[in-house]
C-alpha cells in the first residue's frame, strides 16, 4: 500500500469514535484508540447513526477556525461495531482523491479488528491483544474530590429521539498553574444514553481551544445487516499488527 494511503487510514483510524468516547483534547474529537486492543463491548443494543464533530476556535484577532469530522456508526446484537469515517477530516482540497475509502469492524466474537480498503477491496486483520491484568483504564475520569472541578446533573431529556443523562462538569484552572494570570473556566456538558451505553451529545468551551461539539444524529434502533461486519468474500485479507496510533495528553 502507498505510504500516503497508509498515512490516510492512520488520520481516519483516529477519528470520533461511539464504542471508546470522544478524545479529550484540543481540536477535533479523535479516538484514543490502539489497533488490535478491544474498547468497550455491549451486546443487546444495537444501532446505527451519525456522528459529527465540530471544533471552532476564535484568534486574537478575531480570525476563526473551524474543523468538522463525521462518520457512520454501526453496532449489532452481538456487540460487533462498524465504522465508516469521511475522508473531509483531511486539510486540503484534494484530500479525498489521496485517501482510500476504509471502514473499521471490532468483532468481540472472532477476537479481532479488521481495516477494509473498499477501494482496493482488501481487508487487514488484527487479533485483540488482551489487557494485562490490573493495566490501568483509559482516559482520565472526573475525580470528584479535586477541588477545583464541579460537577452537577442536568436531569434526562431526549437527544436524538433517545434517552439520555445529562451532566455539567466544570473544571477551574487556578491563576498561575499554567502560566495564566487569571483562572481558566472549562466547562463540559455531557449527554450519556443509559441503553446505548454511550455519549450522544457533548459540548467543550475551553478558552484555550475554542468550543467544540460531538453528537449524534439519524439514530436508528434496529439491528443493522449482518454483513456490515464481516469481510466480504472477494476481499483479500492479510493478518499483522498494525502500527500503534499515540495520544495527546489531556489537557
Amino acid at each position: 500500500m502507498r505510504l500516503q494511503a497508509v498515512v490516510c487510514i492512520l488520520m481516519l483510524a483516529g477519528g470520533a469514535s461511539a464504542q471508546r468516547g470522544p478524545f479529550r483534547g484540543p481540536g477535533l474529537r479523535l479516538l484514543d484508540a490502539q489497533p488490535g486492543r478491544p474498547g468497550q463491548i455491549v451486546k443487546g443494543a444495537p444501532y446505527s447513526a451519525e456522528v459529527s464533530s465540530e471544533t471552532t476556535q476564535v484568534l486574537a484577532d478575531g480570525n476563526k477556525i473551524r474543523q468538522t469530522y463525521s462518520e457512520r456508526l454501526y453496532r449489532d446484537s452481538e456487540g460487533r461495531t462498524r465504522r465508516e469515517p469521511s475522508l473531509s477530516l483531511l486539510p486540503g482540497p484534494d484530500s479525498a482523491g489521496c485517501c482510500p475509502r476504509v471502514a473499521f469492524i471490532d468483532d468481540p466474537v472472532a477476537s479481532a479488528s479488521y481495516v477494509l480498503d473498499l477501494g482496493r477491496r482488501s481487508a487487514n486483520r488484527i487479533p485483540w491483544q488482551q489487557r494485562p491484568p490490573n493495566a490501568p483504564g483509559r482516559g482520565r475520569a472526573n475525580n470528584p474530590s479535586d477541588p477545583n472541578s464541579k460537577t452537577e446533573s442536568l436531569g434526562r431529556q431526549l437527544i436524538a429521539g433517545v434517552s439520555a443523562e445529562g451532566t455539567r462538569i466544570t473544571r477551574t484552572i487556578p491563576a498561575g498553574e499554567i502560566g495564566n494570570a487569571q483562572p481558566i473556566q472549562i466547562i463540559t456538558e455531557r449527554w450519556y444514553s443509559p441503553e446505548l451505553q454511550a455519549v450522544i451529545l457533548e459540548r467543550r468551551t475551553d478558552p484555550r481551544f475554542g468550543e467544540s461539539t460531538y453528537q449524534w444524529t439519524n439514530i436508528v434502533r434496529v439491528e443493522p445487516p449482518s454483513t456490515l461486519f464481516a469481510v466480504p468474500a472477494d476481499f483479500q485479507t492479510s493478518q499483522g499488527p498494525a502500527p500503534r496510533l499515540g495520544r495527546a495528553p489531556r489537557p
